[in-house]
């Protein structure tokens, strides 16, 4: 394998080109529309790029399953994969862009993504950008999407930025003035360790901050976070952006500076480097009043031009400047993305419905406003799809003429009307009841799309700025649930939403035979459905987030403390717990081993499929330590591996379980080891009560001593 260019020498390479510049260009460079500098033919360049789910903005490209979704996959070697497909991708249409001088935003080759922010709220409207609540799954996430994007080349293929640096997760519609209180342990054990694991495990090539502030310092400017943590203790030697205009809400909003000049000043000695806003010229005014010293701005550019170096900007070897334009949105690469999709999709009841079989149909409705929504099925930040099939499409094109497909919307999204303002509000449930009537199986396709649940700014739903009030169907859906399940005919429930959501009550309906989570499912997500209900594929994906009955018990969202929230500290029953998720197959464990090795210790377990479909399974490891004053309420997910299982076949799986994996956080956010009795726990699901009924497996569990003392239960 080619050794990655250093940090090192990037700098070196980037000093000697930043050495030419005055101040005046220097300060220039500083915006994410970096002017170019004819005298030094350095040509224009904007940092702004977006790849969370496949090359967003900028014209054709594979649009894959939304972040949320590609996270219940529990594959980390998929997410990989897909994100060398975006590097490639990225890296074509880049190479195009610049043979025509066209150097506008979302053109360049640093993407901002991955969002690694934990999904603390199932309120938030930005959460389906996430890897779900757990940093464990989202460490491990974050890293393989990074080194996938990043490449293992001389030259970085991509620059992936990690974001939002840090304890942002809401509310959308207060943060740009929202201080986050967060304690030292809730910091260091929640907050930080997607962000630490990009750093030391991926070396991410930059980190954006966050809008809001945290424990009264915005994040833009906050040495704790990017001096004291981000350089000091993880060593990052990449760059540091601002989210768009957040240095302007330090003193516009946040009112921690008097003006643009303090805030430049403050920021830059802080850390950051690039300016997503319009107000890096005050760093002229900065420097007259001695707020920065020309020798920051210097180094904050140097850091900015060692990125370029990295990316092979001015070289002349770059073995990316070779891809081609017909390596972006190929038809390996949209089957990549369907395959995502089948993966990614969580089974939450089946009554024996699915899968269907088109052999004994002579009908099928599907109806709902997201079964003809080609909106849900691409979630937010997302490229333009070659070609598209929404579930009702790909339902018709994998049954043909063999099975009549009857259609109605059945209710808007939201709003009262389906489609005729003139009309009554429930103008087109009768229509949906009709065809349901006429029908062997209903398949509904309810849930939410990014309109109303997303960035603040961005959403249709202007009243909850992308946020959600509640868990409940909006509109009129529930209604039209009722109405279907009232004709008597088996339903099918398809959930397309980026969080969790439930149907008061309705999950118990006896009509109501299975309700299957979709997510925002990526171009190809209809034929995907489609070949998961018609038993092609057997769905295996797992919850990334804790599906709650309701809202009612929960902290207010306005409040960062874990205690009461995600699975980890939450003392209520989940309606679907984090990393349920059934198949059309049973599996059964067995002979679990655990060795004991000072601080690690390797487990495993041997799983076998004793049912009827082949399938996927995901195989989980908890650990729960019984000594620590310091542990969290709930065992832990440490270990994962997704396994293909024949009828009949058993493999044998190994988890190495290192240090991090014991550790426990104190009161202020010292990580150490202060137990030597843990509960370890390997199943397809959570250890928990509720997840054994819902599945009918039980995990195997161990008492492990780090000592090597171990007692079976």
């Amino acid at each position: 394998m080619t050794q990655q260019l250093t940090h090192e020498e990037a700098r070196r390479q980037a000093k000697a080109i930043v050495d030419q510049m005055t101040i005046d260009e220097k300060i220039g460079q500083i915006k994410y529309e970096a002017p170019a500098i004819d005298r030094l033919n350095i040509p224009e360049y904007n940092y702004w790029n977006e790849a969370l789910h496949g090359v967003a903005r900028a014209g054709v490209a594979t649009v894959f399953p939304q972040a949320i979704g590609l996270a219940a996959t529990f594959d980390d070697h998929l997410i990989n994969e897909i994100a060398d497909v975006i590097g490639t991708e990225g890296r074509a249409k880049y190479n195009e862009f610049t043979k025509h001088d066209d150097r506008d935003i979302y053109k360049g080759l640093t993407f901002w993504s991955p969002n690694v922010n934990i999904f603390r709220d199932p309120r938030w409207g930005r959460g389906h950008e996430t890897y779900g609540e757990d940093p464990f799954l989202t460490s491990k996430f974050g890293v393989a999407f990074i080194k996938g994007l990043q490449g293992q080349a001389k030259y970085l293929k991509l620059a992936a930025t990690a974001k939002h640096f840090a304890v942002h997760s809401g509310p959308e519609g207060l943060r740009h003035g929202f201080d986050a209180v967060v304690s030292d342990k809730d910091l260091y054990e929640t907050y930080l360790p997607a962000f630490k694991a990009a750093v030391e495990e991926a070396d991410v090539e930059s980190i954006m901050t966050a809008y809001n502030a945290v424990d009264g310092v915005p994040a833009s400017v906050s040495e704790m976070l990017l001096k004291d943590i981000l350089h000091d203790k993880w060593s990052f030697e990449g760059h540091v952006v601002s989210d768009y205009m957040a240095p302007e809400d330090v003193h516009e909003n946040h009112k921690y500076t008097k003006d643009a000049a303090e805030t430049m000043g403050l920021a830059i000695k802080a850390g950051l480097n690039l300016v997503a806003g319009h107000i890096e010229q005050s760093l002229h005014e900065a420097l007259d009043r001695g707020l920065v010293t020309e020798e920051e701005i210097t180094n904050a550019v140097i850091s900015l031009y060692a990125t370029r170096v990295r990316l092979g900007m001015f070289a002349t070897d770059n073995e990316y400047d070779a891809i081609p334009y017909e390596a972006n949105d190929t038809k390996a690469h949209n089957n990549l993305s369907e395959i995502a999709a089948e993966k990614s999709f969580v089974l939450l009841k089946n009554d024996g419905v699915l899968p269907l079989h088109k052999e004994t149909m002579e009908a099928i409705s599907v109806v709902g406003p997201n079964a003809h929504s080609e909106i849900a099925l691409l979630g937010n930040y997302f490229g333009t799809p070659s070609r598209s099939y929404t579930i009702l499409e790909g339902i018709q094109e994998r049954l043909g003429d063999d099975v009549r497909v009857h259609y109605s919307i059945g209710s808007g999204l939201f709003q009262d009307h389906a489609a005729e303002p003139l009309a009554k509000a429930d103008e087109r449930e009768s229509e949906a009841v009709i065809a349901a009537e006429h029908s062997d199986v209903v398949v509904a396709v309810l849930g939410l799309d990014s309109t109303i649940e997303g960035e603040e700014g961005d959403a249709g739903n202007s009243q909850g700025a992308g946020d959600k009030p509640n868990l409940s169907l909006p509109g009129r859906q529930r209604q039209l649930l009722e109405r279907l399940l009232a004709v008597g005919k088996p339903v099918v429930v398809l959930l397309a939403s980026g969080s969790s959501l439930q149907l008061d009550g309705l999950e118990n309906h006896p009509n109501l035979r299975a309700i299957m989570q979709i997510w925002y499912p990526g171009a190809r997500g209809g034929l995907a459905v489609a070949d998961v209900l018609f038993g092609a594929v057997s769905p295996s994906g797992k919850l990334p987030v804790t599906f709650y009955k309701n809202v009612d018990n929960l902290p207010a969202f306005e409040d960062y403390n874990m205690a009461g929230r995600t699975y980890r500290y939450m003392t209520d029953e989940a309606l679907y717990p984090f990393g349920y998720g059934l198949t059309y197959s049973s599996v059964e464990l067995s002979d679990l081993q655990v060795k004991s090795y000072e601080d690690t210790a390797t487990v495993t377990a041997t799983i076998q499929n004793t049912g009827n479909f082949d399938t996927d399974e995901v195989v989980q490891v908890y650990v729960k330590d019984l000594g620590s004053e310091f542990a969290v309420p709930n065992a832990q997910l440490k270990g994962f591996k997704r396994v293909y299982l024949g009828k009949g076949a058993k493999q044998t799986i190994t988890f190495d379980l290192r240090p991090q994996d014991f550790e426990v956080f104190d009161a202020q956010g010292r990580n150490l080891i202060d137990s030597d009795r843990f509960e370890i726990s390997v199943g397809v699901s959570q250890p928990d009560s509720r997840s054994i009924a819902l599945t009918g497996v039980q995990p195997l569990q161990t008492e492990l001593s780090l000592a090597g003392s171990q007692t079976m239960h």
